[in-house]
């Protein structure tokens, strides 16, 4: 390997990471959308890492500096095992840190590590509560993974009212899967109840800490 190589290497990564943040919604500086841990958002970065774990080793460096959006990404290839062994304990660490600093995507992904039990240990309330606070900035998947938890009666009971109006946002702000799932749930409800879940959508309003 030439000693231009490493330089050429750290180049290409900086670039690609320019890339990403440009095309995928996660980088939005509101809501970072659609950043589900079960989707491989680091897709774009996971070629680097066959050589000295580049993708790795350089998303570590900006989440050590603290930029949430790094981490929340360090968090998914400690997840999804991509150039770095599989260990949800180190995933849900980066991922609680972006979380901290309000990124609505690491929020969604904590929350999924607590629902799953992913990590150390399984919490329907500590669930509810990152999923919450993500939907407070309007976050799509936040609003169906609220939905499925009322859906279920996980952490709550259950209730298809509230599990039909999480769906309705969700849908409303683009997740088309959550449109499939609440017109099912409708089909097991009452015509007041799907027009008390529809009143409640319309009104929703995330609240003000």
């Amino acid at each position: 390997m030439s000693c231009d190589q490493p330089n050429s290497l750290r180049f290409m990564i900086v670039l690609i990471l320019s890339v990403v943040c440009l095309t995928i919604p996660a980088c939005s500086a509101k809501t970072y959308n659609k950043s589900d841990v079960s989707v491989g958002t680091a897709d774009a970065l996971s070629k680097f890492a066959e050589e000295a774990n580049a993708p790795a080793n350089d998303l570590s460096k900006l989440a050590e500096a603290g930029n949430a959006d790094a981490q929340n990404r360090l968090g998914l290839l400690y997840h999804d095992g991509q150039g770095v062994p599989v260990n949800y304990e180190r995933a849900k660490q980066w991922f609680r840190k972006a979380a901290e600093q309000g990124h609505a995507g690491a929020q969604v992904n904590l929350g999924t590590l607590y629902f799953l039990g992913h990590g150390y240990y399984q919490s329907d309330q500590m669930a509810l509560f990152w999923f919450r606070q993500a939907a407070k900035q309007e976050d799509a998947l936040a609003f169906a993974k609220l939905g499925r938890m009322y859906e279920k009666g996980r952490g709550v009971p259950q209730d298809f009212v509230q599990a039909h109006m999480w769906y309705n946002l969700s849908a409303a702000h683009g997740e088309t899967r959550a449109a499939e799932i609440r017109d099912t749930i409708a089909k097991q409800m009452t015509p007041a109840q799907i027009a008390e879940a529809q009143r409640l959508a319309r009104e929703w309003k995330p609240k003000k800490e």
